[in-house]
């Protein structure tokens, strides 16, 4: 099983690009993820980077800005590479499932406001429950 949940404060505005073949969106950003600490420890963080693709990815780089609370749902996924000096870097991301927007842009602070319904296609509509459920 390959899953990870994390909530947590972006480190940065996300970036976009747009893959060559398909003209899919891909963002990037970090979080800030606080460990938990023994009583008494030093606090201590995590900075995952954060992979999202498709139109979650373009809501991201329209709604998140840097201190932004998120909540993530995806995957953890390693690769590697060669760098310019030869050397392997190894790389750890967490590719997004579903990005969960914690915290919403006032009125007051100018540019566009949220509108969760066109930033989670997958919102829920109420729907009525019986008022004669026997509990």
């Amino acid at each position: 099983m390959n899953s990870v949940v994390l909530i947590g404060r972006l480190t940065r505005d996300p970036e976009v690009r747009y893959t060559a073949n398909t003209q899919m969106a891909v963002a990037t950003f970090s979080i800030a993820v606080d460990r938990p600490v023994k009583a008494g420890g030093e606090k201590q963080t995590d900075f995952p980077r954060i992979i999202v693709f498709g139109k979650q990815a373009e809501n991201c780089e329209k709604y998140l800005t840097k201190g932004r609370l998120v909540g993530i749902q995806g995957r953890i996924q390693t690769g590697s590479y060669q760098n310019k000096d030869g050397v392997i870097v190894y790389t750890t991301d967490v590719i997004a499932n579903r990005v969960k927007f914690l915290e919403f842009p006032k009125r007051e602070e100018g540019g566009q406001n949220y509108d969760p319904q066109e930033a989670d296609e997958s919102f829920p509509e109420f729907q009525a429950i019986d008022e004669d459920v026997p509990f």
